[in-house]
């Protein structure tokens, strides 16, 4: 059951990607998750129950790698293509299964060493992609972004694995998305006050309202699959990962972004890493 509840958050993950991608072009990067977030807040708020004073704690810790995670990569959409980022975007679960060999004692067989090196070669192949775009690995601030946000959504994920042995999944995503959303506040009047002006005008945009529902069903099925018996958190990371179709596939179609057929393959050789990690995690 945890499997196919995985394979719906990713469909609706990747929904959310491309609705991001459209939002951004009418209001800044924290503005459009402080408004998807609150709402997102609001729609969960019948399951913001209290709790003891050390799980707020924990899951202000979450909410801290959560806004990181989104607000790095948020801007990396910004200047990096849709295909590009979704591709960057799916090395996530090789370092989920990394960090877990280091952290949780897992061992990885022969199926997900070779699933592992693929995806690495998918990075590569993406590298001699983008450069064709003028997007540098090394020197382009998008990646760098980029990085950030796969790095710290690595740590969310494994955080959430260690904070659900003994929270129930809805109290993590409501009080979760309410902490997020205090936080995003702060960076907003931090960044005004920063740059001494006023805070920038918000255009209203039904996107967010899509961008929110999006992330709160997809999150929902993504937690209640980590909290049932025998769900492992390298093959829910490698489901999850899939999401990457949709915005790409949207790329390619829709925004009519270069070099598709190039980055096909370096899709195809990752989407198969992912495969071959999952086949072996099975």
């Amino acid at each position: 059951m945890w499997v196919w509840l995985t394979i719906g958050s990713a469909i609706l993950l990747g929904f959310y990607d491309v609705a991001k991608k459209q939002s951004l072009k009418k209001n800044g990067v924290l503005y459009v998750l402080f408004f998807a977030t609150a709402l997102s807040t609001l729609l969960l708020s019948p399951f913001l129950h209290p709790g003891p004073v050390k799980d707020h704690l924990l899951l202000t810790v979450k909410g801290i790698l959560v806004t990181s995670s989104w607000i790095s990569g948020l801007a990396a959409m910004r200047t990096v293509p849709l295909s590009t980022l979704s591709t960057i975007k799916a090395s996530r679960p090789v370092f989920v299964l990394v960090f877990s060999l280091i952290l949780f004692g897992e061992r990885l067989n022969v199926w997900q060493w070779a699933g592992s090196l693929t995806a690495i070669a998918a990075l590569l192949l993406l590298s001699r992609t983008s450069s064709l775009e003028g997007i540098s690995f090394t020197r382009d601030k998008g990646i760098w972004m980029a990085a950030v946000s796969v790095l710290t959504g690595v740590a969310s994920a494994l955080y959430d694995k260690f904070i659900l042995g003994f929270m129930e999944p809805l109290f993590v995503q409501s009080w979760a998305n309410l902490y997020i959303t205090v936080l995003l506040g702060i960076c907003i009047l931090a960044e005004a006050g920063f740059r001494k002006s006023a805070l920038p005008h918000f255009h209203p945009d039904w996107m967010i309202i899509l961008i929110a529902l999006f992330i709160t069903a997809a999150d929902f099925l993504y937690f209640t699959a980590l909290d049932q018996e025998g769900a492992l958190l390298s093959v829910i990371s490698m489901i999850r990962r899939s999401s990457v179709i949709v915005p790409f596939i949207f790329g390619a179609l829709v925004f009519k972004e270069k070099n598709v057929r190039l980055k096909a393959i370096d899709m195809a050789v990752m989407l198969l890493g992912i495969c071959l990690i999952t086949v072996g995690s099975i």
